[in-house]
């Protein structure tokens, strides 16, 4: 159902949206870590490690369009805000038109240059063939993840964090089932895994466009919606989805470099190195699903409340979301190191005791910084809500620069124990970039909301 959030108390309003997102963005990470998991058990430590070599590949590929679909969410988000109903079916055209040309435009490019990508990956030629398939295949199947982000995207944007969650539920449970059918009836190794995630994938946007056709009058788009005339209007709307988009999916792709460059440093370790690192990052993802939720949240939250002019209530839901977010940042860091690693060891069966020591030093050291990390996500969610874009590209290209800085300088001198820091230090300098930039942002609009209220009593 559609949900108002300019109206009730910030915090319960933000925690109630957010724990939908929560189980959702839990079910999200079933996709990769079920086919880890399954490849991991089922065919071994070196296609485990094939998985994981390229997958940071993916997730830029994903990041970029889930930063567009994203920011062109604002935008929906705004206009409900203002209840502006021709500007959301206006906002939901555009943005399929766009997301549709940069998806096909990513897949091409994607499988043309896949060989040259994964040589400078430096994927380890006994893992190459693996590695290389289960990449190609996601890829020709990125039209049904972006279509499952767009449609999340603005339902979420409309106050509804419940329905893609449904959904995406059912298509991570037979994501599993047939990642099973494939690899263990018809042999297909790698290439199983591959193909069940897309077709999963496929399956949780039709369940998507079933349920807004039948539950989302809004959404309801008539065929003169999409008669689209090439005028000033088209372009002027397409344009300011542009505006937030591109930063947004800039933004995105920055933070998937930043995981490409500690891929490519990785793979020059190893596979075992590739296996305990891979591991203990999808660990991590879980770990920090909470600080996520609540920064998608917020998103939603601010955007909404930003259309409507609301500001104290964007300023307080900030607040107290930055403070509920610190203290599950420290609760998921002592959980990481006292059971991290019986965690990594039920994650990969055949991991040998090198593995699964190399992965608890990753989270013994990153741990340390979750607090940054944490905070990150509600300032960079808070500022794309209000359609900032500029600090949330300075403090991902901090976060780039710090990282591949740290991963090569510190590899060098220490081995793969100094590239584990380079994520901590991109998150430190990321968040001192967001925190500045949004309390910059909130101040001159909350001056102007204490001199309207002093002009007010005056008259």
């Amino acid at each position: 159902m559609i949900k108002d959030l300019t109206k009730g108390e910030p915090l319960k309003l933000i925690l109630i949206f957010s724990i939908p997102l929560l189980i959702g963005n839990v079910f999200q990470q079933l996709y990769n870590i079920a086919d880890l998991v399954i490849v991991g058990r089922l065919l071994g430590v070196e296609a485990f490690a094939a998985v994981g070599a390229v997958a940071p590949l993916f997730f830029l590929i994903t990041f970029i369009i889930v930063g567009l679909t994203s920011g062109f969410a604002v935008i929906t988000g705004q206009r409900f805000g203002a209840k502006d109903t021709i500007g959301v079916k206006n906002s939901v055209v555009i943005s399929t038109i766009l997301s549709t040309l940069a998806t096909l435009f990513f897949t091409f490019f994607s499988s043309v240059l896949m060989h040259p990508v994964l040589r400078i990956l430096n994927v380890p030629q006994n893992i190459y063939n693996d590695a290389f398939w289960y990449i190609e295949i996601v890829v020709i199947g990125l039209i049904a993840t972006t279509f499952y982000n767009l449609l999340a995207s603005i339902i979420r944007a409309l106050g509804d964090s419940k329905t893609p969650l449904y959904f995406l539920i059912m298509a991570s449970i037979i994501n599993i089932f047939l990642a099973l059918y494939f690899i263990k009836v018809f042999n297909l190794g790698v290439k199983g895994s591959a193909i069940a995630v897309i077709l999963s994938q496929g399956i949780s946007v039709l369940l998507c466009l079933h349920y807004v056709k039948k539950k989302f009058p809004i959404l309801h788009l008539k065929k003169q919606d999409w008669m689209i005339k090439i005028d000033n209007d088209f372009y002027n709307s397409a344009k300011e989805h542009l505006r937030v988009g591109i930063p947004m999916s800039v933004q995105f792709s920055i933070i998937g470099l930043g995981i490409i460059v500690i891929q490519s440093v990785c793979n020059s370790f190893g596979s075992n190195v590739i296996a305990a690192v891979t591991a203990a990052l999808r660990i991590e993802q879980i770990a920090t699903l909470p600080m996520v939720s609540f920064g998608v949240a917020l998103a939603s939250f601010v955007a909404q409340n930003f259309g409507a002019k609301k500001f104290r209530r964007i300023r307080t839901g900030v607040i107290r979301t930055s403070i509920l977010s610190i203290v599950l940042s420290i609760l998921m860091a002592a959980i990481m190191r006292i059971w991290g690693a019986d965690i990594i060891r039920e994650f990969i069966g055949s991991a040998t005791g090198e593995i699964i020591e190399i992965a608890h030093q990753y989270l013994l050291i990153s741990t340390f910084f979750y607090i940054f990390l944490s905070q990150i996500f509600i300032y960079r969610n808070s500022l794309q809500g209000m359609g900032e874009v500029i600090f949330p590209l300075m403090a991902s290209v901090a976060e780039l620069l710090m990282r591949g800085f740290a991963a090569v300088y510190l590899a060098i001198k220490y081995g793969y124990i100094g590239m584990f820091y380079s994520g901590p230090i991109a998150w430190v300098s990321a968040c001192l970039i967001l925190s500045f930039g949004y309390f910059k942002s909130i101040k001159p609009i909350m001056l102007k909301i204490k001199e309207q209220s002093y002009t007010d009593k005056d008259n």
